[in-house]
């Protein structure tokens, strides 16, 4: 029974997928970047909903830009729970851009790019962020750099947190965790570390019991005067104390 529900619940997903490449394709030339950030935010929950997962939101997530918000990074899923609270520019790695069609939709919600085994790539990065807050918009980042298991948090990395402080937007520090709706326990279905396959990851939520995509967000801080290393490391005790409050 697991199996079937699974099946169904892959191609209503596949069904989301290809009407949201059609949407993007088609549609998004002819709408306000303000519509496109709303068609985003509901394709997201309506794909976490045809996945089995319920978003749950605590705190209060950004209404307008600029605000650069930064999370711990769990899962491929952390992106849709993110933007299905509300759509915001995310920096992802350069090698989703050339995905058969995740791409173009990862393209299409205003994706940034970096190369991360480039390690100068990380300016030019900054540079593009730094002019997207300036222009209002919200931005995220993942400042672990890569995914966890969600048992702790990996060291932040600093570089990407001077956009925030060069173009004087503040930031938020939010928190995510997965957990199985029935008995509010961590989940490790979604995962997506190390040697994990992605295919793999994908069906083990779909097998999985109903789960919450839980998003705390916590108060934004202002970036005025910073030093990013001291504040990459205020940051991940913030995001930690997040994560404690979502149990």
């Amino acid at each position: 029974m697991h199996s079937l529900a699974a099946v169904l619940k892959f191609w209503r997903a596949v069904g989301l997928v290809l009407r949201g490449w059609w949407t993007i394709r088609f549609t998004f030339p002819k709408l306000s970047p303000d519509e496109r950030a709303l068609r985003v935010q509901q394709w997201a929950q309506q794909m976490l909903a045809a996945m089995g997962v319920q978003l749950v939101v605590q705190g209060t997530p950004p209404a307008v830009g600029p605000v650069l918000v930064i999370s711990n990074h769990l899962s491929w899923l952390d992106i849709l729970a993110i933007h299905g609270a509300r759509h915001m520019r995310f920096v992802s790695k350069s090698g989703v851009k050339a995905w058969p069609v995740i791409g173009a939709l990862s393209t299409g919600a205003g994706s940034l790019y970096i190369e991360r085994e480039r390690r100068r790539d990380a300016l030019r990065v900054v540079h593009h962020m730094t002019e997207a807050l300036r222009s209002g918009d919200l931005v995220a980042i993942f400042p672990e750099g890569t995914t966890s298991d969600g048992r702790g948090l990996l060291p932040f990395h600093a570089n990407l947190l001077q956009a925030a402080i060069s173009s004087g937007a503040p930031v938020q520090p939010a928190a995510l965790r997965f957990a199985e709706a029935a008995t509010g326990e961590t989940s490790q279905a979604p995962r997506y570390i190390d040697d994990d396959n992605l295919l793999t990851s994908v069906w083990n939520t779909l097998k999985a019991p109903p789960l919450l995509a839980i998003v705390r967000f916590g108060e934004p801080q202002s970036s005025y005067a910073r030093e990013r290393r001291s504040w990459a490391q205020s940051l991940h005790q913030d995001v930690q104390q997040l994560r404690r409050d979502t149990f």
